[in-house]
């Protein structure tokens, strides 16, 4: 949606307190409109890859802006092992400890193509919303390891166990369905305990369906996250030893300077505005800090079963259902 020249909401920060844009009278007096909204609304992609996505999210309420992060992290379901059942283990970790980082090793299995579990669910589960997996271990000495040997991986045989030893144990007719590769462990050097000759590893391991609201496993994303736009400007010539004072005050690439020595605002976005450029006199009236209140830098990283650009579109579907959720029992009384 295009975005039309705007008055941006300021917030200034000043040495000891934030203060509010005179002209800008904040939320209180916003009267909501859906035509109104519809015209400030913009989104932006800077950059979307495997490693991430960021995006700018302009024009929105900060309730509108927190819910699609909590609903990223708390109500977009993903994949995670439920249960551990423990069948043999003589390793140094307890078992309770074990089950828990079992419990958080992430799974490459998309979530949309699963079922959640009901109260009338078995134990077992079906094809539909359970996988299954297996993890058999056992440590043993090389019997080809000298003596005057150090090193562990030359002495000993399946002494680190990692999350590639997993095997997936198809149900029904999941393997004609699924690959292994595509419901397996993401990362297959997650390294999950050391054993010595003697310890094994006996596990049987069930995976569901769940959100991150019941559990942190569930959670789809390492990291949803958004902060507002900083804007700088710089109110009178900055030059020489004091241009390089003042670049060394913000973050690296938001000051730069030309070839006269005379700083300028190079990239204000990534400043973490920290305020440091009020320590120095000769700089406190130089800057002026501000963040644009409607104006919000999100970065979302996912696990990896999902996409990061997928996970903010399942989190809008997410709201949309619960909008018409509200909308229907309103009506309904």
């Amino acid at each position: 949606m295009a975005s039309k020249t705007r008055k941006e909401p300021l917030l200034y920060m000043e040495e000891y307190r934030v203060k509010q844009d005179p002209q800008d009278y904040g939320l209180a007096d916003d009267v909501f409109s859906i035509q109104a909204f519809k015209e400030k609304l913009h989104i932006k992609i800077v950059r979307n890859d495997e490693d991430g996505l960021e995006f700018d999210l302009i024009g929105v309420y900060p309730a509108i802006a927190n819910a699609f992060r909590r609903l990223m992290l708390s109500d977009v379901p993903s994949m995670a092992i439920e249960k551990v059942y423990i069948y043999n283990n003589t390793s140094i970790i307890q078992d309770e400890v074990l089950a828990h980082r079992m419990g958080l090793l992430p799974l490459r299995a998309d979530p949309r193509l699963f079922a959640y579990r009901t109260e009338e669910s078995t134990e077992a589960g079906t094809e539909q919303d359970t996988l299954e997996f297996e993890l058999k271990v056992k440590c043993s000495r090389r019997r080809d390891a000298g003596k005057d040997q150090s090193n562990f991986d030359d002495i000993y045989k399946n002494h680190k166990v990692y999350s590639g030893h997993l095997k997936w144990l198809p149900k029904g007719k999941q393997a004609q369905i699924y690959s292994e590769s595509a419901v397996n462990c993401i990362h297959d050097d997650i390294l999950i305990a050391q054993l010595r000759p003697g310890h094994e590893l006996d596990l049987r391991l069930v995976a569901v369906k769940g959100l991150g609201r019941d559990h942190a496993k569930f959670s789809p994303v390492a990291t949803a996250t958004y902060r507002l736009l900083p804007l700088i400007k710089l109110n009178r010539e900055v030059t020489g030893k004091d241009a390089y004072l003042l670049q060394n005050c913000f973050s690296p690439g938001v000051i730069g300077i030309d070839e006269n020595e005379t700083a300028y605002v190079k990239d204000a976005r990534y400043d973490t505005c920290s305020r440091n450029v009020y320590r120095y006199p000769q700089l406190n009236d130089a800057v002026t800090l501000a963040r644009i209140r409607d104006h919000y830098i999100f970065s979302v990283e996912s696990v990896g079963a999902l996409k990061p650009d997928v996970i903010f579109l399942e989190a809008v579907k997410v709201l949309k259902r619960k909008c018409r959720a509200l909308i229907d029992e309103i009506e309904a009384e």
